[in-house]
């Protein structure tokens, strides 16, 4: 497979996607480095008003070689966010409120971790047409979920996360993983074992890494513009101060690139044990390059959030419909051979049910970020 095809873990992106990363080769390894470098100021409205100076960051190195036959892969991602966003992460309304040293963070996005993947994989060919495909890693990412929201092309020039990603691609940091697979040109299938529990709070450590819940993925790139997945999994009940009930989370994906225009469709949805219907969550994301200098993107959601979700049980009905639209634009700055610079803003505009106004001192909360991006300047198209 293509090095380029991958997004996070072993998800697929279309193969005519881009994303900015530097290129290169180091005798027989293939070697790719891209990331993302934010300086933002993010200011929330209404009663549950905050504000910050921090920066979203991550950096990813990905190197190839042939091996025994076929080919060994490696992937590694850092994160400076422990320290340039606070083990409190950044204000974001309507986020998944999550426990921390004995409390509870609401409306809140936590940092990345420290480290995000450290993963080795090895595809080997079966025969004229078919391989197969081993990825193991003490922190990375099961077949579960779309391509996390920070590979896709889609969402390039956007700090924020989404409020659905708990639902559709949280998994993409997990401490235990091991995923088999076997793959012809355009289609992958795989199962993945691995670690259900939440990442802990501390967020420069390895947390244990154990084998305890499992999924499947299908995955289908039938032209070069188009990425399709689909996926099923069974996560384990876990204890600890993220404690959680087992569940099951499915979801599909359609990623789409056309030139310098991308888009992402995601449906993710929760059935916890029990339950008699699932939690749906909606995303609808694009990204449109205006020539060399000038993007524009945008993000709509529905997202069902639990009163546990917003640690209001036992003061808003059990489940609550919330939706947010978000659009944003960025102008470049400066541009070398190898750094691009850009100057951004981007607005959310939060649609919640009547009983939530008192939280959050309206029935359209609102958000704002102004940024400056730094990323590489060369494209994955230039490999």
């Amino acid at each position: 497979m293509p090095l380029a095809r991958t997004g996070s873990g072993t998800a697929w992106l279309p193969d005519a996607a881009r994303l900015p990363g530097y290129h290169g080769s180091l005798g027989r390894w293939t070697l790719m480095v891209h990331g993302s470098v934010f300086l933002q100021y993010d200011r929330q409205f209404g009663t549950r008003a905050e504000d910050q100076l921090g920066s979203v960051n991550w950096v990813m190195l990905m190197a190839a070689r042939p091996a025994a036959g076929g080919t060994v892969r490696f992937r590694a991602m850092v994160s400076a966010e422990p320290l340039t966003l606070t083990a409190h992460g950044y204000p974001e309304l309507l986020q998944v409120a999550e426990p921390y040293r004995g409390g509870i963070l609401t409306d809140r996005q936590h940092p990345h971790e420290l480290i995000s993947e450290l993963a080795v994989g090895f595809e080997h060919p079966v025969g004229s047409r078919v391989g197969a495909s081993l990825y193991a890693a003490p922190v990375g990412e099961p077949a579960l979920g779309p391509v996390a929201y920070l590979h896709r092309p889609s969402a390039v020039y956007d700090p924020a996360t989404p409020l659905g990603h708990h639902t559709q691609d949280f998994t993409h940091t997990t401490f235990g993983v091991v995923t088999l697979g076997a793959f012809t040109r355009q289609v992958r299938v795989e199962a993945s074992a691995f670690n259900g529990a939440h990442p802990d709070d501390v967020r420069t450590n390895f947390d244990a890494v154990r084998l305890d819940s499992y999924s499947a993925r299908l995955s289908c790139n039938p032209a070069s513009q188009w990425s399709v997945a689909a996926w099923f999994g069974r996560v384990a009940a876990t204890g600890g101060s993220h404690a959680h009930g087992a569940l099951d989370r499915f979801g599909a994906s359609v990623l789409y690139t056309r030139g310098t225009w991308s888009t992402a469709f995601v449906y993710g949805a929760d059935l916890p044990a029990g339950a008699g219907h699932p939690v749906n969550t909606l995303l609808l994301e694009s990204t449109l390059e205006l020539g060399a200098a000038d993007a524009v993107y945008g993000r709509a959601e529905y997202v069902r959030r639990t009163a546990a979700d917003l640690a209001l049980v036992g003061s808003v009905s059990r489940e609550l419909d919330i939706g947010a639209v978000s659009l944003g634009y960025e102008r470049a700055l400066w541009r070398s051979a190898l750094v691009a610079t850009g100057l951004g803003a981007r607005g959310t505009l939060n649609l919640v049910p009547e009983e939530l106004r008192l939280f959050y001192g309206s029935r359209t909360p609102v958000g704002l970020m102004a940024y400056v991006q730094v990323r590489p300047s060369t494209d994955r198209r230039k490999a």
